[in-house]
């Protein structure tokens, strides 16, 4: 069975600058000046008062809040919402875990997917 092809990532203005930290192995979330909630997706406007934000390093760690697995695709994938430590809920596959070993709480840690263009995509694994 071959590796699954990942689609290359839009690159927008607003989402540039993560995707070239993310070249560097660092993952970084938006925190608002304001109210100080951090979130994914990355914008420059808060989603949650409209504030003003700015980008910080964060650790890619959290629990799966929900997964499911694709079996009907030629290579079957694992994806699903994990809530990071540092506070957002983001969609990401899973890698390195067998699909019967997935749970809602496990634990889990950041780990790069390369597109096809050669860009880290963000994932998780145990």
């Amino acid at each position: 069975m071959s590796a699954r092809t990942i689609s290359a990532p839009i690159v927008t203005p607003e989402t540039e600058h993560f995707w070239q930290a993310a070249r560097t192995g660092k993952f970084l979330l938006r925190r608002c000046t304001a109210c100080q909630q951090t979130h994914w997706y990355p914008r420059a406007i808060c989603p949650f008062c409209l504030g003003d934000t700015v980008w910080e390093e964060h650790s890619g760690t959290g629990v799966i809040y929900s997964w499911t697995v694709m079996r009907r695709e030629a290579v079957p994938y694992a994806m699903g919402y994990v809530t990071l430590d540092d506070g957002p809920t983001m969609m990401a596959s899973f890698n390195g875990i067998d699909f019967d070993d997935l749970r809602i709480g496990m634990r889990v840690k950041l780990a790069w997917e390369i597109a096809a263009d050669g860009t880290p995509v963000p994932a998780f694994t145990v």
